[in-house]
């Protein structure tokens, strides 16, 4: 076989694999597309709104303090001859109770002295009225006597006449009497050390045979009827909280827990008693004070109430005012810009809102949603308006381009 014949016949099994080629790529089947591009749209978790009227809860620190607290000084000098077994550091004692009693011995006998000044001058008082009738009589017969007229004396010699001078100087006298009486007594009363009202004791610096000056510290007793929390809250919030007008009032009702020290769901109640007109030096927050009656528990029938240590830091939960026409959200769900992601037919929309106030939960919007609406809960990498959305049970929507 020549080589011209052997090249004719590699050329023809070489056209004829082309042409099988050909009919085997002509004759299949093609696939039908009926989208250029499948979107997936992104499965999340919605929660449907609701507009009304809504009581926010505005948490605060507060520092427990008492509403009366004092340091009990002597008025007089002297020695301490008893002291009550209550007046002692953790003792209690009740109002106008006697806590100590400073030796009255000398102050008695200055009492009986002054009286004594006072009868004297009562006296003396009796011996001038006397005198001033007899020169009123002498007088009377000057001006009967023909011999001087009518009006024979001026009217500052008549007055001499009479002893008025005299007369004024002994009222005086029992006037300064009746004063020095007065000052002994309350001298003498202030050897009695009392309870100005129903007090706890905090210190005691003095006992039995202690020699005290007027203005010795012989110890602090604070109120028991009441206690104050001093709080702070951001000024922005003030004109949501309640403050009474009169003493007949009450202010915003308050939570007091103290999660710390007392069990758990222990709490106290108490209510906003009024604002102290500084800001907090270092925080800038506006000073707030919080009245607890009974905070040491005393009155209470209850085991379970938790008493309130002075100087401890409690959490407060201050009901404010009620606000109407709002929808209330987790405050989480409102985004960066006071923004909130909405999922409307089925189409992410990202709506800026009005908040009108947040609490440590909840912000509270007027504008921008309303009763119904849905808003995503899930967080998203990527964001944007008209993004796919599902929800668990709907079917991934396709769209074709």
């Amino acid at each position: 076989m020549t080589n011209k014949k052997i090249l004719w016949i590699c050329l023809g099994i070489l056209l004829a694999g082309v042409a099988i080629t050909t009919l085997i790529f002509s004759t299949e089947p093609e696939a039908q597309t009926e989208g250029a591009t499948v979107e997936t749209a992104m499965l999340v978790d919605i929660t449907e709104v609701e507009q009304g009227t809504f009581e926010p809860v505005i948490v605060a620190t507060g520092t427990v303090q008492p509403v009366e607290d004092v340091q009990l000084s002597p008025l007089v000098p002297g020695q301490i001859i008893r002291r009550d077994p209550a007046f002692t550091p953790g003792g209690f004692v009740k109002k106008n109770q006697v806590l100590l009693q400073i030796d009255p011995s000398d102050y008695e006998n200055t009492l009986e002295l002054r009286r004594s000044e006072l009868m004297q001058s009562q006296t003396s008082l009796d011996t001038e009225m006397g005198r001033q009738q007899i020169a009123s009589q002498d007088l009377q017969l000057i001006v009967d006597d023909s011999l001087f007229g009518s009006n024979p004396l001026s009217e500052e010699e008549r007055q001499l006449v009479l002893r008025k001078p005299q007369l004024n100087a002994v009222k005086a006298t029992i006037e300064a009497s009746k004063a020095s009486v007065k000052q002994a007594q309350l001298n003498l009363e202030r050897t009695t050390i009392r309870a100005p009202f129903d007090a706890h004791i905090l210190t005691q610096n003095v006992s039995t045979g202690s020699q005290v000056s007027q203005g010795d510290n012989l110890g602090r007793i604070v109120g028991t009827d009441y206690y104050w929390v001093n709080a702070t809250v951001p000024v922005s919030k003030l004109q949501w909280l309640k403050f009474p007008q009169n003493s007949a009032e009450k202010g915003s009702l308050v939570r007091i827990e103290n999660s710390t020290t007392w069990p758990s769901g222990s709490y106290r109640e108490g209510y906003l008693d009024g604002q102290i007109g500084a800001l907090d030096g270092q925080t800038r927050l506006a000073r707030v004070l919080v009245r607890v009656e009974d905070p040491l528990g005393q009155k209470s029938t209850s085991e379970d109430m938790p008493m309130l240590i002075i100087g401890s830091f409690v959490e407060v939960y201050i009901n404010a005012t009620p606000i109407e026409n709002v929808v209330r959200l987790d405050k989480g769900l409102v985004r960066t810009g006071e923004t909130v992601w909405v999922m409307k037919d089925r189409k992410l929309e990202i709506r800026e809102v009005d908040v009108v106030l947040t609490d440590d939960r909840y912000a509270y919007i007027s504008n921008g949603l309303q009763t119904g609406d849905k808003v995503v809960t899930t967080d998203l990498s990527t964001v944007s308006n008209g993004i796919g959305l599902r929800t668990e049970g709907q079917e991934t929507e396709e769209t074709s381009e």
